[in-house]
This record gives C-alpha cells, structure tokens and sequence, in this order.
C-alpha cells in the first residue's frame, strides 16, 4: 500500500486502539512544560517503587522514577476503555481534542503500513489500494 495515503477520519483506528497504550516519558514533557492536565489528568503514572499516580502530581524532577506511563485512566487511575479525546462530528468524521498534542503513538500511527490485514480491511483509507 502506498505509505503516504490519507487518514478519512472515520476513527476506527481510535476506537480499536486509541486506549490502552503505554507513553512514553517524551509525550510527557511537553504537557508539563505547557500545563496540559486536560491531558495529563487522563494518565496514570507507575514509579519505580510500584506507586502509582495521575500525570498532574508528578514533577519533572520525578521523571527519573517513572517505570511505566499508561494512556488512559480516569484521575481516579482506573483504566479507560475509550480515548477520552476522541469526538465524532455531526458529520461522523473523527476528531482528537487534542490533535496538535496527542501522543507520539497516535501520532505514527498509520494502518496502511502496520500490516494488520483484518484491521486495514475495514479502513476506508486502506482500502483505496489493494494490499
């Protein structure tokens, strides 16, 4: 499939995977640095010694102790099952909330070049080329 093909926004992708990824420190950093907790409020942060705590109590200084950052939890740390930023318009295209801010694996994500067949087959943007 051509690697350059362009997103529908028809949110399947976000709807099958925009939940349960791990972060990584480097999306982290610039929600810090801009006081995102409309988005750091959403991640749940484990610490070397197995503390856990939301994205908005932690401190740049703490990052050296970060073991694992989950993309998405409620403040209360539960886990989502959802991404809580995805919106679908009155015309059905997807939308992230924060597009100019999501994390890098929302970001890189591209279906026509993960290979996952069963996936791209249901992908308006995948099918434009035969696999």
């Amino acid at each position: 499939m051509k690697p350059d093909q362009d997103c529908q926004q028809c949110g399947r992708c976000c709807e099958k995977w925009g939940w349960d990824q791990k972060g990584i420190i480097d999306d982290i950093i610039p929600w810090m640095d801009k006081n995102r907790n409309d988005i750091l409020q959403y991640v749940s942060i484990t610490l070397k010694d197995g503390t856990r705590c939301n994205g908005r109590d932690i401190s740049i200084e703490n990052l050296p102790e970060v073991s694992r950052i989950d993309y998405w939890a409620e403040p209360s740390g539960r886990a989502l099952d959802h991404c809580p930023f995805f919106h679908r318009a009155g015309d059905g295209k997807v939308f992230c909330k924060i597009h100019d801010a999501k994390p890098s694996i929302c970001r890189s994500f591209t279906p026509w070049n993960e290979g996952i067949r069963d996936y791209a087959l249901n992908c308006p943007a995948c099918r434009q080329t035969t696999p």
